[in-house]
């Protein structure tokens, strides 16, 4: 609450293990300019789309062309939303298989990943769904994976949402060093199956 200036915030129990598919929580700014937090279906289902297994496929939108694609530019321009989490997991190919990594802050503060949101209806069905922004990997995560989430920093945090600014850059949030401070440690492959879902798998 104190961190996105929330004025509550939904019970509810820690994810430690969260694949695409599920709901997450998201940070989304209301028609009267409030901030709320909610729950949002991972993976983006478009308006237009007639069905919603789409979301498959969209789960993250490529910074680059999020003002060409018809399944993201809309989102982008009226609905962006914070993704609050406290790390994220990558998986570097080895000659042994994939190695999995958590990526962190040094005291697993919490961070926002940049989002955008839909509100999709189809016959009697109606669905909240989100998707994660990502960019090419800097230095520090490229070893390991091409792309990253953008980290939208605290001080950036009201402009993101604002649903007045139509109009914004995403090169403007790209330029923040949000990862100068993250850590990337190793883990076991017990973060593999989705159905563990406890601290352990992040060691």
């Amino acid at each position: 609450m104190d961190h996105f200036k929330l004025l509550s915030v939904p019970a509810h129990k820690p994810d430690y293990n969260i694949p695409p598919g599920q709901k997450i929580l998201a940070i989304v700014q209301l028609e009267d300019g409030s901030n709320r937090i909610v729950n949002l279906h991972w993976g983006l289902i478009p308006s237009w789309s007639k069905d919603s297994k789409i979301s498959s496929h969209l789960i993250n939108a490529r910074a680059e062309t999020l003002t060409e694609k018809p399944s993201f530019k809309h989102a982008y321009r009226h609905r962006r939303c914070l993704i609050p989490a406290t790390g994220f997991f990558e998986w570097q190919a080895t000659k042994n298989g994939k190695q999995p990594y958590h990526i962190h802050q040094q005291d697993n503060a919490l961070f926002a990943f940049a989002g955008a949101w839909e509100h999709w209806e189809h016959d009697q069905e109606t669905v909240y769904s989100c998707t994660i922004i990502t960019t090419a990997a800097n230095a520090k995560i490229a070893p390991i994976h091409g792309r990253m989430p953008v980290i939208i920093t605290p001080d950036d945090y009201d402009r993101w949402l604002a649903k007045k600014n139509t109009t914004l850059e995403m090169a403007d949030f790209l330029a923040a060093d949000a990862y100068r401070t993250m850590q990337v440690t190793p883990i076991s492959t017990r973060i593999n199956n989705p159905l563990h879902n406890d601290e352990s798998c992040l060691s």
